[in-house]
């Protein structure tokens, strides 16, 4: 199974930890998140990744091509222009043109989710994508109904909801993390910049998108201070080390 780690992001939240550094680069407990989210996915049955770079794309890739890897790492390269999630994976679709099913990944995300279970939950479904999500407080929520159906988006600070089917719903927090069809590429229809979340949302009013709660795992999107610091203790206080 192939994989792209999304580290393209201009990392604006966190520059007061990275201190010059990209983003993907950032250290934590030792180890780079770029390292860090490669060696996750190498554990959980990913054989090849692709890497898109933007924001000190040169510094990103001297770190991939510098290194010797277990398996193949390549660059997806979007220097002259951030083409968000969506853009990103309508770039690299040769690379993914011969899998059945590819994982999409934050390279901000620290988290001990069960990806092979996600995996085999996703194929037993048989859904144009699942995506890992849990209960926690945000402020856009992806809506589902009881059978982990996606069936909306709602932005509660905004007042702002979808909603496909008026049936009862669960809000639950996208978690950056996510197992996609090789078919999504059949239903983009934009180009250059744009977002994979409002194409996710639109296509389950006739699709097949699927939740897969982690509730049980720890998680954290360390793209934060906050958060940063929130990781860095619950590490600290669990005794939790980087292993590859």
């Amino acid at each position: 199974m192939k994989a792209i780690i999304f580290a393209a992001g201009l990392g604006t939240r966190i520059q007061t930890i990275t201190k010059g550094l990209p983003k993907a680069l950032l250290v934590f407990d030792g180890v780079s998140l770029l390292e860090r989210a490669i060696v996750y996915l190498q554990k959980n049955a990913v054989t090849e990744i692709i890497v898109n770079v933007h924001h000190q794309a040169e510094l990103i890739k001297s770190f991939i091509l510098e290194r010797k890897w277990d398996i193949p790492i390549y660059i997806s390269d979007e220097t002259d222009k951030l083409l968000d999630t969506g853009g990103a994976l309508l770039k690299v679709q040769d690379f993914f043109s011969k899998e059945k099913d590819f994982v999409a990944y934050n390279v901000d995300i620290i988290t001990n989710l069960n990806l092979l279970e996600m995996i085999e939950y996703h194929r037993k479904e048989g859904a144009i994508a699942t995506l890992a999500v849990r209960n926690r407080q945000t402020s856009r929520y992806l809506l589902w109904d009881n059978d982990n159906n996606m069936i909306g988006w709602e932005n509660v600070q905004k007042n702002e909801r979808i909603l496909h089917k008026e049936i009862p719903f669960v809000q639950a927090a996208f978690s950056g993390v996510h197992i996609v069809s090789g078919q999504i590429f059949n239903y983009i229809h934009k180009k250059g910049a744009f977002s994979i979340t409002p194409l996710y949302i639109d296509l389950a009013k006739n699709q097949k998108i699927k939740a897969y709660f982690h509730n049980d795992t720890y998680w954290f999107d360390v793209g934060k201070p906050e958060t940063y610091k929130l990781a860095q203790d619950y590490f600290r206080n669990n005794q939790l080390r980087f292993t590859r």
